[in-house]
């Protein structure tokens, strides 16, 4: 989830608030008076020291029946991990184990940056999706197509201060039609009390967060290595290729590269640490932030990494950006967002010399690398290069939403967010879930302040991740770049030219890697989602350990979109010896490429449109403004998180996914050999 250009303003997030609320002064369905901050104190934490480092603590517990999953067999941890730094730093984790015995470990990272994982958890390809059960009733079911189906997953909020991390618990209130949170408990003059609400939060405190997606990156690999060495039993088989995943989305284009370029090179350490001494180098120039912390790091383990994935992620805009025009007037639906002049003024203003997207771009990395070649934000001037690169480029490529009302996420669709479904915002601020978890702050689908610690250095601006993701690749981790072809903010253009980029930087570190040339030259297979090949989900191209896959009809969070092909997809590229295509056992080393046409050029029919439900807890990206303009002078009904203008409007619904708990018992059965035989 990432929202730069967008209506998103960081909204969709809230203290608990009831069920089923009246914003008219004259009707009374529901009163406002349920307890809106979390429990005081945790309950039922267990709290660990990391056999790995002493200044690392973990408290967790298994939380129950607020996650349904296919087999009650499966464990779930729920927990915050103390990681050492500057400041304050817990952050959350909700771990899911698969459903059948297996050593493969994912981690499920979300973008923003700023966005809290709980949205892939329950939103796209977690174990459990929240569905209506009533007026007053939100519960979870099992999701069929959730990707802990293949895998052990490990969903973890980060940077410190997103969803149910935090650095200091801090009672304020939170104001809906901005998203943000304060000290400041009076309601203000002609705001409802539904859109301003008393909670418990982190401290909003720009300093106590990561301002880099380099600096956010230890502190997840210390909450890796904390929960591995809290629970060993998860640890893979370092004989097995079914190693640590890492997948991400959105901005998780900049985590991904980053976070797995940090894990291998603190690899590279604790082997290095494990020569004979006579055998070491000296490794002077190692930063503070990547060294051992004082009380104890030498039981770190060594991380496998076998695979990295990235959905629709915004990886580089050097690369990408050129892409936004196309996918604007060529894309493969037949939309035209803008004509042609408007297209050839955006292309102008990318490229002019000096004050254009791509040479700002250029000056920003040009300062980073004399200036803060350690990417920790610390250097004012590559702050500002960077931060006015990155606003410039956002403004430019975002002209055309501006211009055309397209949606950010879909461009087969017009206004606010219609998909997926936001319940999930409404559930976790309940009460009984945040006791189940242990949670002592409220949850917050978006950080605004985390948003605005990663604008101010430029984040988004610096460079250097192709070149990591073809170090990647060099060092044998499965990259698989995986878009769905309606999104328009991390389109799949883009994306297909991030891969080729990837490809053709294999070639600085290796002049004989065979990649930059057999890569491009691969065609593109069908992806098939059934035995049979009758389905069709897509289009791939992979050469080795490298593919990138145009997934149809999907927006930009494809597990939500398309289920079973993201499933599909996802394990193939973490099994190992596996053509994406149809998870036919192959030889990646053997020079396997897929076979087909070069273009992955198919046009498709647009889907027919889709009314959006106006959310309170989101309301910039989901309500109208008229709906706003409503909800400000009291009209209306809140049922489930969800504004109707009467009552009469609401009715049950089903959840999207067909869920397998209420599948017949033939069913579970066949589900259950599904998920021993992943890769048949």
């Amino acid at each position: 989830m990432w929202s730069p250009f967008s209506t998103k303003n960081g909204n969709g997030a809230s203290p608990s608030l009831s069920h089923l609320l009246t914003l008219s002064t004259l009707a009374a369905l529901a009163p406002l008076s349920e307890a809106q901050f979390p429990p005081y104190q945790a309950v039922g934490l267990k709290t660990v020291t990391s056999p790995s480092n002493t200044n690392i603590k973990i408290s967790y517990k298994e939380p129950k029946d607020v996650c349904t999953t296919a087999f009650k067999r499966q464990k779930q941890y729920t927990g915050w991990v103390t990681v050492p730094g500057e400041h304050p730093t817990h952050l959350f984790f909700w771990f899911v184990g698969a459903r059948e015995p297996t050593s493969a470990l994912t981690m499920m990272l979300n973008g923003g940056p700023g966005a809290s994982s709980m949205f892939g958890l329950f939103a796209e390809n977690g174990p459990c999706q929240v569905v209506e059960k009533g007026a007053n009733r939100l519960e979870t079911a099992a999701r069929e197509w959730g990707w802990d189906r293949a895998s052990n997953m490990l969903f973890v909020d980060q940077p410190n201060q997103v969803g149910f991390s935090y650095d200091t618990p801090t009672n304020g209130s939170l104001d809906l039609t901005t998203g943000m949170s304060s000290p400041d408990m009076h309601l203000p003059d002609g705001l409802p009390p539904s859109l301003f609400l008393n909670g418990t939060f982190s401290s909003s405190n720009i300093q106590n967060t990561a301002n880099t997606t380099q600096n956010a990156a230890m502190a997840v690999y210390h909450l890796l290595q904390g929960f591995l060495s809290t629970f060993p039993e998860y640890v893979p088989d370092k004989n097995s290729p079914l190693g640590v995943n890492l997948f991400t989305e959105s901005y998780g284009g900049h985590y991904g590269p980053v976070f797995a370029d940090t894990w291998q090179k603190e690899n590279d350490k604790l082997q290095k640490r494990a020569m004979p001494l006579s055998r070491r180098q000296d490794d002077a120039n190692t930063s503070i932030q990547s060294r051992p912390s004082k009380g104890g790091g030498g039981g770190n383990r060594e991380i496998k990494l076998s695979s990295l994935g990235i959905m629709n992620g915004c990886i580089d805009d050097l690369v990408q950006g050129s892409r936004y025009v196309e996918m604007a007037i060529n894309n493969t639906y037949g939309i035209k967002l803008i004509d042609q002049a408007t297209a050839d003024a955006i292309t102008s203003g990318f490229n002019a010399p000096e004050t254009g997207c791509k040479d700002l771009l250029l000056a920003c990395r040009q300062a980073q690398a004399a200036l803060d070649p350690l990417d920790q934000g610390a250097d004012e001037t590559v702050n500002q290069v960077c931060a006015y690169a990155s606003l410039t480029c956002q403004q430019l490529l975002g002209s055309v939403l501006a211009a055309t009302g397209a949606n950010a996420y879909d461009i087969a669709h017009t206004g606010p967010d219609a998909f997926p479904d936001y319940h999930y915002l409404e559930y976790l601020n309940s009460r009984r879930v945040q006791e189940q978890i242990g949670s002592v702050v409220n949850y917050t689908d978006v950080s605004p302040v985390v948003y605005q610690a990663f604008f101010q250095t430029g984040d988004r601006a610096r460079g250097g991740l192709i070149g990591k993701l073809a170090s990647l690749l060099q060092r044998g981790v499965r990259i698989g770049l995986v878009y769905g072809d309606r999104d328009y903010i991390c389109n799949w253009m883009g994306g297909e030219a991030a891969s080729l980029a990837i490809a053709d930087a294999m070639k600085d570190l290796d002049p004989k890697s065979p990649y930059p040339t057999k890569f491009p030259q691969a065609g593109y297979a069908n992806i098939q989602t059934n035995g049979r090949g009758e389905v069709v989900g897509g289009v791939v191209r992979q050469f080795g350990n490298l593919s990138f896959s145009r997934i149809y009809q999907a927006g930009h969070y494809v597990p939500a979109y398309q289920p079973e092909t993201a499933f599909r997809v996802f394990e193939r590229i973490i099994g190992g010896n596996r053509a994406v295509s149809n998870g036919a056992r192959v030889n990646l080393r053997d020079d396997f490429a897929t076979q087909g046409p070069k273009k992955a050029d198919k046009m498709l029919k647009p889907p027919k449109e889709v009314t959006a439900k106006c959310f309170l807890r989101n309301l910039g990206a989901t309500c109208t403004q008229e709906q706003v303009m409503a909800i400000l002078k009291g009209e209306g009904v809140v049922i489930n998180g969800v504004w109707y203008k009467e009552r009469k409007d609401w009715s049950p619904v089903t959840a999207r996914s067909q869920t397998v708990a209420e599948e017949s018992k033939t069913k579970r059965s066949l589900l259950g050999r599904a998920a021993a035989m992943w890769f048949e």
